[in-house]
């Protein structure tokens, strides 16, 4: 995904305009070594007739930028900035201001906080949709700062154009994992479309044999067995894979979710782990199960914020210092630490599941839920430190029992207690790093209650 951003540079039209083109190049090259895609508006000056501004904003028309940074270079008045921005209120805009420098042991200053401390009340006035940050003198560039805020204002623009495919709907009567349609489309921007099991079954004789001798032979040769296998298992999830990418390929979907225990399992008899995880091979998708739509939207805002093909994961067990959290099913490759280990084993009734025991990456983590309650859309959020977990298994599984795919987080940003008493739902979206920062800003330009 391409970070698009506009940027306009701004300085008083008495301070040397040598002074202020030296930062407004300093600035653009911070972004530009970012890696964003930049559309330069030029420098502004509060002149009589607003010729710079003008100009800025011809330089800027029709650019589709995720965000515009308003790059405050030394004392500008409101309204020469106003000029300019004004145009673009229906973008979130990074209200930025430089800072002066040491020479010869003397602080020099073009009072760029003069500028940005009276743009800041006039732009909560007039409602924009921001974030003020400033430099300091002697000390690095906010670039962390910068980055969280154009990630979120990218993910934001980017879910106005996203589809998620749900095959079926409301998975063993769940609450949690249905949305409201036309807020989920007003509010968050994503389309959400219904796929019916029937069109996976019809689709499977329309499959090109020779597809799908490559698809087992790529699960045989890439993931480890830790016991044979029935190639007919195998054969069956290449199969149901193919015919449910079909209408990957045809919609455009970015996530899916499945109906599992009342639909794959039950009408099916085959559970969908590799279907899954076949699906992220092919078709680079994210995936979730249970007709689980908040909890795509919250993978897809997950992505776009983090870059990552993030993982679900599902509470099993709290601790007074750590959760277990796991999947029963899958993980994505992404996610995996080492090969990627199947396992064909008997749950319950179920004798044809290919199961899958990797081993899921630790590190340094943020959760993520995205819910929709009392006419509002909430953000549950933390961080912590994912561990290898204790030995454990899940009841029901043949001896000798697998150990699922799973971590044990030690929380940062909240107690175990706190957590418990605002978690929001059994399934949580898993980016490895801290986008904290990016997910505030995301929440604060969506109007999301965040909660952490």
């Amino acid at each position: 995904m391409k970070k698009k951003v506009g940027f306009v540079c701004f300085g008083e039209v008495n301070t040397p305009i040598e002074r202020l083109r030296m930062k407004h190049d300093e600035a653009l090259g911070i972004l530009n070594g970012l890696g964003y895609e930049v559309l330069d508006g030029g420098l502004v000056i509060d002149d009589e007739k607003y010729e710079t501004a003008d100009a800025a904003v011809a330089k800027l028309v029709g650019y589709d930028m995720a965000a515009m940074v308003v790059c405050v270079a030394g004392w500008i008045p409101t309204h020469a900035v106003i000029r300019v921005t004004d145009h673009y209120r229906h973008i979130p805009m990074l209200l930025w201001g430089l800072c002066g420098w040491m020479e010869k042991g003397r602080l020099i200053t073009t009072a760029e906080q003069a500028g940005t401390t009276a743009l800041r009340p006039a732009f909560e006035a007039l409602d924009y949709n921001f974030k003020y940050i400033y430099n300091i003198v002697g000390e690095p560039y906010p670039t962390d700062k910068i980055d969280a805020f154009i990630s979120a204002a990218c993910a934001r623009k980017a879910l106005r154009d996203a589809r998620v495919g749900t095959m079926g709907y409301r998975d063993m009567l769940l609450y949690g994992t249905q949305f409201e349609g036309q807020s989920m489309r007003a509010k968050i921007g994503v389309e959400v479309e219904p796929y019916e099991m029937l069109e996976m079954v019809q689709a499977l004789d329309t499959l090109d044999p020779a597809a799908v001798a490559d698809g087992v032979k790529f699960v045989k040769e890439n993931w480890v067995f830790e016991k044979p296998c029935d190639d007919k298992i195998i054969e069956s999830g290449v199969k149901y894979a193919l015919a449910i990418g079909k209408k990957i390929e045809a919609r455009g979907w970015e996530a899916i979710t499945l109906i599992d225990v009342d639909g794959m399992k039950k009408l099916c008899g085959f559970p969908p782990a590799m279907v899954f995880m076949l699906l992220e091979h092919y078709y680079n998708v994210l995936t979730v199960p249970e007709n689980d739509v908040m909890g795509a939207v919250t993978q897809l805002i997950m992505k776009y914020i983090s870059g990552q093909i993030v993982p679900y994961l599902e509470y099993y067990e709290f601790f007074k210092d750590s959760m277990l959290i796991g999947v029963p099913d899958f993980v994505p490759k992404a996610a995996t630490m080492g090969d990627v280990t199947v396992l064909p084993a008997a749950f319950g009734l179920l004798n044809t599941s290919l199961l899958n025991v990797s081993k899921v990456k630790t590190g340094y983590v943020t959760c993520a839920r995205l819910i929709y309650m009392h006419g509002k859309y909430r953000m549950h959020v933390y961080t912590g430190e994912a561990k290898s977990p204790l030995p454990w298994n899940e009841f029901g599984w043949d001896d000798p029992a697998p150990q699922l795919p799973s971590l044990q987080v030690y929380p940062d940003s909240c107690t175990v207690e706190a957590f418990a008493q605002n978690v929001s739902c059994q399934h949580v979206i898993v980016a490895y790093g801290d986008y904290s920062e990016a997910i505030r800003d995301f929440c604060r330009m969506m109007d999301i209650d965040l909660v952490m």
